[in-house]
């Protein structure tokens, strides 16, 4: 089977946007999609942890989803995120809802409850056995605790619909090692915005990135530049972003890209609870950053 085509490039992990009363503000997302979109992202990823997936409701990740597609005018790939550590109520939730104008799945490693490897292999077969659309694995054990390992990503990389893998696991050995070991037609996606130009120097596909919501057109040429073998012009653009990648994660995400898109003016930087709103400090500093770097 040959690789994936749709999800190569740059797909834009959309936030959510709130009003003031911390509902969805359904203005401020069109204008987030019409700003990715024109700006040259490559997909949508509807729904990831950086849209708040936590704290969005059953019914507004499917209002969220119908709108997307709805308001999808260059008809992008989507991929929507369906995951958890509980794999009945993924597979339930796969069962019901439509997925029709959905091209792929992002499902995030179980959290917190620390599975093993095997635990890991047998969780996302069974997504993968039960998804209608091809699955993307998503590693991140800056938050899920534990590391999908090479090994394991192999593994689940011989089921037919998993189509390749977000890696955000930090690690370019990790890296290095999937590029060498993972059969030609599975996707590396990067999920680290900072490691894009070299992870693509190594063999990886693209990335699924949170920068891309507030400058989709600057980390699109950077991706494409590294993609294509401009590295000296991809470095660029990519020491460019340094310091943003930095302030983006100082109060957690998507705390960072909510001001920069406030700032802006594409929407309000508000937040559900756990998180707050960006500081004033950070707010400036980030202003500072994009105005300094062209970005504003």
């Amino acid at each position: 089977m040959p690789l994936d085509l749709r999800f190569k490039g740059v797909g834009a992990a959309l936030i959510t946007p709130f009003d003031e009363q911390n509902e969805i503000d359904y203005p401020g997302l069109k204008r987030l999609i019409d700003l990715v979109t024109e700006g040259g992202s490559d997909y949508l990823v509807v729904q990831g942890t950086t849209g708040e997936s936590p704290t969005v409701t059953s019914q507004e990740k499917l209002d969220i989803l119908a709108f997307t597609i709805k308001n999808n005018s260059k008809s992008l790939p989507i991929v929507y995120g369906i995951g958890g550590n509980d794999t009945r109520a993924v597979l339930d939730c796969i069962k019901k809802t439509d997925l029709t104008g959905v091209d792929a799945i992002l499902s995030v490693c179980p959290y917190y409850n620390k599975p093993t490897q095997e635990g890991i292999f047998a969780h996302f077969t069974a997504i993968a056995d039960a998804s209608p659309i091809p699955v993307l694995l998503y590693n991140v054990p800056g938050r899920t605790v534990v590391n999908m390992k090479p090994d394991t990503i192999i593994k689940l990389a011989a089921h037919p619909n998993i189509i390749g893998i977000k890696d955000a696991c930090g690690s370019l050995e990790q890296t290095m090692e999937l590029a060498a070991r993972a059969p030609e037609d599975f996707l590396l996606l990067s999920g680290d915005d900072n490691l894009v130009t070299t992870m693509a120097s190594v063999g990886c596909h693209g990335v699924i990135s949170v920068i891309a919501n507030a400058f989709p057109k600057e980390f699109g040429e950077l991706t494409w530049h590294a993609l294509e073998g401009r590295f000296k012009e991809a470095a660029k653009l990519q020491l460019a972003f340094l310091e943003f990648d930095t302030l983006l994660y100082i109060e957690s995400n998507p705390v960072g890209i909510k001001k920069c898109l406030e700032i802006k003016g594409v929407c309000s930087s508000d937040v559900r609870l756990p998180l707050l709103k960006a500081s004033k400090e950070l707010g400036e500093k980030l202003e500072k950053a994009m105005i300094r770097e062209g970005f504003l």
